[in-house]
């Protein structure tokens, strides 16, 4: 089965990233395909490339980047919602005057057209939060 997954909640309000996080490698253990982590609203706090929570707790940032990278999947943060929250990408970085690159690697900013690709897609679009 083929899985799209949409994450609107911030990593520190809500669980709802960590349970996707959970869904997605629970699902490619059973042999599934997770082609697609669409973040929207507070979701994508989530690819902030300098948030930097305690030791002893979860670095969400850094699991999503090495997920991506060991299964190939296209973590894809919604422009609008990045752009109301601060988190630019080297391009609207320089495009916008700003001089920092706020994006984790592994991820890129993109519109809502992955998201609707995605559902068309999957064969299940599973939303957390």
């Amino acid at each position: 089965m083929k899985f799209a997954i949409q994450i609107n909640a911030s990593p520190y309000r809500s669980n709802a990233g960590y349970t996707a996080y959970q869904f997605i490698n629970a699902a490619l253990a059973a042999g599934h395909q997770v082609f697609r982590v669409f973040f929207y609203q507070d979701g994508i706090y989530h690819a902030f490339k300098y948030a930097t929570p305690p030791d002893d707790e979860l670095q969400f940032t850094a699991q999503w980047s090495e997920l991506a990278s060991l299964h190939r999947i296209d973590l894809v943060v919604c422009i609008s919602a990045a752009q109301r929250r601060g988190l630019l990408c080297s391009d609207e970085a320089q495009r916008q005057g700003k001089r920092d690159n706020d994006l984790a690697d592994g991820f890129r900013i993109s519109g809502l057209g992955q998201l609707v690709e995605a559902t068309l897609e999957a064969d299940r679009f599973v939303v957390f939060g």
